[in-house]
């Protein structure tokens, strides 16, 4: 049992098409909670048909804190979400309601739950240095030296693994310190709250694996390729850009380009959706949790009442 002396949050978590919005909505004519979106998709303005975005009339009954936050030009990083998340549901709980945490970007329900390395960004003139000590010298001659000043690290990684050794050799040359002493140092602040992570994992895989298809499908029909050509016109992107990687958006970018044609869309996009979908069952099954069939007749009520019972005050 968690303990109940920190205040509740509920991380509501699945693959995409599972139906979490369905839930979060129906949560929020129930029960005292306020949602937060955790999608690095929604937090993008007038990226809405690709992103599955929930539409006006569902987010007048169920407004969502951090969908629509950002212009499709920007970047939005982990470290963001934390801080915008953790400020959120300070807020939340002061007004007497309970977080409630949905989405599918599993880095996100990561970084909120167990920190952020303070690790250095990539340094380009060290990097460039590394590379001409490892064309002259071979990878293992740098795993030899990066035993030397964090043998925890170099014990942990093999000695032709270019380029975590070459990655764990920066962060030392950057730094300072061992990539092993600043892992430990991680931003580990436990989280106040008493978690109640609720996963949506599908029985059977090949049903959800059509919903995939249908809803991909269903936003080719809704128009996302002209979506994006809006997009275009109103701001200043490039395929490169994190908005444009999003799934559905990259694959109708190829298709603007004349790289692919419609019916190469409609495989792509499917297929880069069912890809996104494992990696996301992949890190749920990984991570503590309590997982709801979410194509069972009756899901919803399960985690509802799930739920009702976390809350219930224990003597």
């Amino acid at each position: 049992m968690l303990s109940h002396s920190l205040p509740p949050a509920i991380f509501l978590m699945g693959p995409t098409a599972s139906g979490k919005t369905g839930v979060a909505v129906e949560l929020v004519q129930h029960l005292p909670v306020e949602l937060i979106s955790v999608d690095s998709a929604l937090v993008f303005r007038d990226m809405d048909i690709g992103t599955a975005k929930p539409d006006a009339a569902t987010l007048a009954r169920a407004p969502h804190h951090l969908i629509d936050i950002i212009a499709p030009t920007e970047a939005y990083s982990a470290a963001a979400f934390r801080r915008d998340a953790l400020r959120l549901m300070a807020d939340i709980t002061a007004r007497g309601k309970i977080p409630l945490l949905v989405g599918g970007t599993m880095l996100y329900f990561k970084a909120l739950r167990e920190g952020l390395s303070p690790l250095p960004q990539a340094d380009a003139e060290v990097r460039a240095r590394l590379d001409a000590i490892i064309a002259q010298h071979g990878i293992e001659h740098l795993h030899a030296e990066l035993a030397k000043v964090d043998a925890e690290t170099a014990a942990r990684l093999h000695s032709t693994d270019t380029q975590r050794v070459q990655r764990a050799m920066e962060v030392y040359l950057v730094s300072g310190k061992p990539m092993s002493e600043l892992i430990r140092q991680q931003e580990q602040d436990e989280l106040p709250y008493r978690i109640l992570p609720i996963a949506l994992i599908p029985s059977d895989r090949a049903v959800l694996h059509q919903r995939i298809a249908v809803r991909f499908g269903q936003m080719l029909k809704d128009g996302l390729v002209n979506e994006l050509r809006g997009l275009c016109e109103k701001y200043p992107l490039h395929r490169d850009m994190t908005s444009m990687r999003c799934v559905g958006y990259r694959q109708a970018w190829e298709f603007l380009e004349g790289e692919i044609d419609e019916a190469g869309l409609l495989e792509k996009g499917i297929a880069a959706t069912r890809q996104l979908a494992k990696r996301q069952l992949t890190w749920l099954r990984s991570t503590e949790n309590i997982g709801v069939d979410c194509l069972s007749a009756d899901f919803e009520l399960q985690v509802r009442l799930m739920i009702e019972k976390e809350l219930q005050p224990h003597s």
